[in-house]
């Protein structure tokens, strides 16, 4: 049942993003994902100019004369959206926590999705699959992804990204535009992921927050991990301590990236203190060159 409360969330978004959609991403969106591939259409005769490879040598040798395929390209995509439900997503230090930056996130993609008349779906995991919406199309659609995002209220606590993965590859079996949202604060999903890059599109959106890189003076606090309920006392003015942070978020985020680069799979940055806007436009473009 959804709240007045969650109403106007749902309604804030949907404003919101679809203001960003039709001014800024609509076209960005279309020109980076035109269609899922190609299909042959038919054979013609060659002409100066075809690519030689495109030649079809068996209609050749039958003809006496060079034919060449034709392809037209499958314009229906489906779009999955992965959303890391976690504990460490209840954590921000600017205006959003990370989760809810997530869902607005979310909503971006999903309204250019079905402005692109493309289906969407959604997974919702922590340490397991917690929910699951198959793709459909459609705006009513779309709210009722963006509602689930917003209101879900996650059992688990922890992070399994590659149980997700093993789910959504068990359960879609055709080829997928999908972003995987997660701060990447785990640990063994690589395997998993690198399978699932080669059947799917996979992007990961990385959502960070600058307070888990550089750690303020406050004197003596308690940290509690808000996935295994850990709890330390700490000197945060501790300069070895705040270095030790530091150097230790630089290189799970270098590891995480040189990851990404040798199984070929983009990532999108983006940090709850920031727009969201700049960093998809970027990936858009350079996606579009790629194209």
């Amino acid at each position: 049942m959804l709240t007045k409360e969650l109403l106007k969330k749902v309604r804030r978004i949907q404003i919101y993003t679809s203001h960003l959609v039709n001014d800024m991403l609509a076209g960005a969106y279309h020109s980076t994902f035109k269609g899922r591939g190609i299909e042959f259409d038919e054979v013609r005769e060659y002409q100066p100019g075809d690519e030689i490879r495109t030649i079809d040598w068996n209609v050749t040798a039958r003809a006496g004369k060079p034919f060449v395929k034709k392809f037209v390209e499958e314009r229906e995509l489906t779009v999955m959206l992965m959303v890391d439900a976690s504990s460490s997503g209840e954590f921000g230090s600017k205006q959003q926590l990370k989760n809810e930056y997530a869902a607005e996130l979310c909503a971006m993609l999903a309204f250019s999705a079905i402005k692109n008349n493309d289906k969407v779906g959604l997974v919702i995991f922590t340490d397991t699959v917690e929910k699951y919406i198959p793709p459909k199309k459609g705006k009513r659609h779309v709210l009722h992804v963006i509602s689930e995002i917003l209101s879900f209220k996650p059992e688990h606590k922890g992070t399994d990204i590659a149980a997700s993965i093993e789910f959504f590859n068990s359960v879609n079996k055709k080829r997928m535009v999908t972003f995987l949202v997660s701060d990447f604060m785990t640990e063994g999903y690589e395997r998993a992921l690198q399978i699932a890059n080669k059947r799917h599109d996979i992007i990961a959106v990385v959502i960070g927050d600058e307070r888990e890189r550089e750690f303020p003076g406050l004197g003596l606090i308690e940290l509690e991990d808000a996935e295994t309920g850990e709890v330390l006392l700490v000197d945060s003015s501790d300069p070895n301590l705040q270095k030790g942070i530091k150097v230790l978020a630089g290189k799970e985020a270098a590891d995480r990236d040189r990851f990404f680069r040798k199984i070929d799979m983009d990532m999108i940055h983006v940090e709850t203190g920031g727009s969201y806007v700049e960093p998809f436009m970027k990936f858009f473009r350079r996606r579009e060159r790629k194209r």
